[in-house]
């Protein structure tokens, strides 16, 4: 051995030595955070409020964001301290949450993102299901699917926030990449491919260039897909590159979405209101008179208050024929100034109206 390589070893030795002291106290402080938390947590439970405070973790990471000025990157900064925060709200309260399964759909994906590993994850068949398991108390808050950057609403969601009395407690961006997974790695053995709806539509030109004489069988997700991929010969499924790992399958083409920045907007639903951050939106249903210009005059106080709208959609209310509810979302909480005025004009000039929920912004991916 040259005596450089001494050296250099002795040097790698020193710095490993440095690493280890500066875990050591890395260790001591996060578990002297989960202890302030822990306190936190017997405050809340003497008050009666709840665990999950959006609003504050969100105003954390805005904080620790401004102050890092190392190497750390933004989105490393974020998953180290969501972890933090999430190993802080299993001590303050064992979180259920349930979410549209079974594991490795995009929405299973969602809520580990937003919620961390150390709560409990309840999958549920159909999005209704997760409604009703946040609505008879037997799970904290439920994550469902409401919008994708390409192929729109889901309907299912919009409805179903209609009829419940469930508040939107945050939102969360997830970026969407599709993989063709089979139990054997060619296109040739595919007979079937299946999937969710969704996952179809966001794959339609790949499939039809590559799979153009395949028969396609829906799913109620991709993870039930890729499920029954593995069940089944000559059946393959588009899915997440991690329900591959779950369901044991091969990757046989990777990223087959058909546009880059596939973008799925997910929401977190519960029974709690969220406190102001400074850089939230406020989301509102509500039903117009059917008569000329009744939209027109309902959205007139948005404008008239120059509170920036982020998005309109409409939906049938299924109780009569031709009869529609509106959704709207706009920047601001609702118990800032202007967009509490603003909600209360509007609902003067409406049938009915509710807010579903004012909650922090999520950064778009």
């Amino acid at each position: 051995m040259k005596p450089e390589d001494d050296h250099t070893d002795s040097r790698i030795a020193e710095l490993r030595g440095e690493i280890d002291e500066i875990d050591e106290t890395i260790l001591d402080l996060v578990n002297r955070r989960l202890g302030l938390a822990l306190a936190i947590g017997k405050a809340k439970a003497e008050k009666g409020a709840q665990v999950l405070d959006n609003a504050r973790e969100m105003a954390v990471l805005k904080r620790l964001t401004g102050l890092n000025s190392g190497l750390l990157s933004k989105h490393a900064l974020h998953q180290i301290f969501r972890q933090v925060m999430a190993a802080s709200r299993e001590l303050q309260k064992a979180h259920r949450v349930s979410y549209l399964g079974p594991e490795a759909t995009f929405t299973h994906l969602a809520a580990m993102s937003h919620f961390g590993h150390t709560v409990s994850y309840v999958p549920q068949g159909s999005i209704r299901d997760v409604f009703r398991e946040v609505e008879k108390g037997s799970c904290h808050y439920g994550v469902v699917p409401v919008e994708n950057s390409m192929e729109g609403s889901v309907n299912d969601t919009l409805d179903l926030l209609f009829e419940s009395e469930l508040k939107i407690c945050a939102e969360r961006y997830q970026l969407i990449s599709h993989d063709l997974l089979a139990k054997r790695g060619t296109l040739k053995d595919i007979r079937e491919v299946c999937s969710h709806p969704q996952a179809f539509a966001q794959c339609r030109q790949w499939l039809r260039k590559y799979l153009p004489d395949v028969a396609l069988r829906e799913c109620n997700s991709t993870a039930h897909a890729a499920q029954s991929a593995s069940e089944k010969p000559g059946s393959a499924a588009i899915a997440s590159n991690e329900a591959a790992t779950l369901y044991n399958l091969e990757v046989v083409a990777s990223r087959i979405e058909d546009a880059a920045r596939n973008t799925t907007r997910f929401l977190i639903i519960g029974q709690d209101a969220t406190h102001q951050t400074g850089n939230d939106k406020t989301s509102v249903m509500f039903v117009t008179s059917h008569i000329p210009g009744a939209l027109y005059k309902v959205l007139k106080p948005i404008a008239d208050a120059g509170v920036n709208m982020l998005k309109l959609e409409s939906r049938p209310t299924k109780h009569r024929n031709w009869s529609y509810f509106f959704l709207v979302d706009i920047e601001g909480h609702v118990a800032d100034s202007p967009v509490e005025g603003t909600v209360a004009d509007m609902g003067a000039l409406c049938l009915y109206l509710k807010v579903i929920g004012s909650y922090p912004k999520d950064e778009e991916r």
